[in-house]
């Protein structure tokens, strides 16, 4: 049996054994796996460096808990009680509720007197010109507003601690912020971690941008975390079905996972992410002199479907991406893949692109500041055909300054990789909740 064949069983035989439920198993004599118990593998990615990554593995009785609403979810990950915690989320918890778990709308959360209709009126690049950012009671009472929003729907989670889904569990207009040390998040499908009030910029770009706040999980400064086995999309309010004010399409979701502030030793592994724009942001700013060094990430058995762009986008970073499937199954919408921002050093190799439509293959990598990203095999699908693309070489072809191909490291914390001619077949499996 072969190294991907023998792999792709192993798959097989533990999404038979599914997440955890509170369902006695079928026979006594078969115990199911509690995923909620597992630790990162050894050399599995930046995550397994060091003191490796256990989350709450250990939690005891009293600090293992279930939630199924909001207020259930905020006080299992009290920071105040001490020790490991281990949170099952069970079915869908919407962030934007009251306390009575009531639904809030963005109304709800408007303070100071701001209106939409107000807030293009009073920045409407016609009068208010493009050289500078907004100011002002109405851009203060937007900030206030996103602050109301954010106080609901940002959930702090501490260290040591895992938070697994159980079957169909989903995470609601919900922003996990890790600012701490050794976190497992597992098998939850997050959607629509939408912004109520994002800020117009005339000064982003040469027509401007709308800008919005909330990732589905921020790591601001986490180390140790492992992301494995999610689901991640916009849900029910697609950017793209979002209306154009001021030229500029109105965005309302931020990132799905960003890591910035000197966060680091991060693994993501077998997550499915979907129909989003603005999707990884590793490191915030070109001049954050404290990310130099940190933000060491992998990225490893994933599937990008409809992904607009920052898949990743990495500063300063030792970043491995592998045995990843990008799926691009249109030009509209899609920007780049592989961002090569200031410091990065990028380690990519045996990923696969299905592209749905003629694929410009010089888009696949942009660079912001950076020098160099090591690429190695890319196989490329385009439905009918397969073949093995210079990424690289393609983006050199057609822009300069050239990039260059040596990033002055070699991954070392790789269990195993797998040739990209069968990463399709394992990641199409095994990516996501429950499998």
């Amino acid at each position: 049996m072969t190294r991907g064949a023998a792999a792709l069983a192993i798959l097989v035989l533990v999404a038979a054994c599914g997440p955890v439920t509170s369902a006695p198993s079928a026979s006594p004599a078969i115990k199911q796996r509690d995923l909620g118990r597992d630790v990162l593998a050894a050399n599995d990615g930046w995550a397994s460096s060091t003191t490796g990554t256990s989350g709450g593995s250990r939690a005891d009785a009293a600090h293992t808990k279930t939630a199924s609403d909001r207020q259930q979810l905020v006080a299992a990950l009290d920071p105040s009680d001490p020790g490991p915690k281990l949170v099952y989320v069970s079915g869908t918890i919407d962030a934007n509720v009251d306390d009575g778990n009531k639904p809030l709308r963005c109304d709800d959360y408007a303070t100071a007197g701001y209106t939409l209709d107000a807030y293009l009126k009073a920045y409407d690049p016609a009068t208010f010109g493009r050289t500078k950012r907004p100011s002002g009671p109405l851009e203060d009472a937007r900030t206030a507003s996103q602050k109301k929003q954010a106080a609901r729907v940002q959930i702090k989670v501490p260290a040591n601690t895992t938070i697994v889904g159980r079957t169909g569990a989903r995470l609601v207009g919900l922003n996990l912020v890790v600012e701490t040390d050794n976190v497992i998040i597992r098998d939850l499908t997050f959607a629509d971690a939408f912004d109520c009030f994002p800020q117009w910029d005339p000064t982003d770009g040469a027509q401007g941008n709308w800008n919005s706040q909330y990732d589905n999980i921020s790591l601001n400064g986490a180390t140790h975390v492992w992301i494995d086995h999610n689901a991640f999309s916009d849900g029910d309010h697609p950017d793209a079905k979002q209306p154009t004010y001021l030229g500029r399409p109105y965005q309302i979701h931020d990132g799905a996972v960003d890591i910035a502030k000197a966060a680091d030793l991060v693994t993501i592994s077998w997550n499915r992410f979907a129909d989003h724009d603005k999707l990884m942001l590793i490191g915030s700013s070109d001049t954050a002199a404290a990310d130099a060094g940190k933000l060491n990430v992998t990225i490893h058995h994933n599937l990008f479907t409809n992904v607009g762009q920052r898949a990743p986008r990495v500063r300063f970073g030792k970043v491995h991406v592998f045995d990843n499937v990008y799926e691009i199954p249109s030009a509209q919408g899609y920007t780049y893949t592989w961002g090569v921002g200031v410091e990065a050093k990028l380690y990519v190799e045996n990923n696969v692109i299905r592209a749905g439509s003629p694929f410009a293959q010089d888009r696949i990598i942009r660079a912001f500041s950076g020098k160099a990203i090591h690429v190695g095999d890319t196989l490329l699908d385009d439905g009918t055909t397969k073949a093995t693309i210079d990424a690289l070489g393609a983006y050199n072809k057609t822009n300069d300054p050239k990039l260059l191909a040596d990033v002055g490291w070699t991954p070392q914390y790789v269990a195993h990789l797998d040739p990209a001619a069968d990463v399709a077949a394992l990641v199409d499996r095994g990516a996501g909740p429950g499998r």
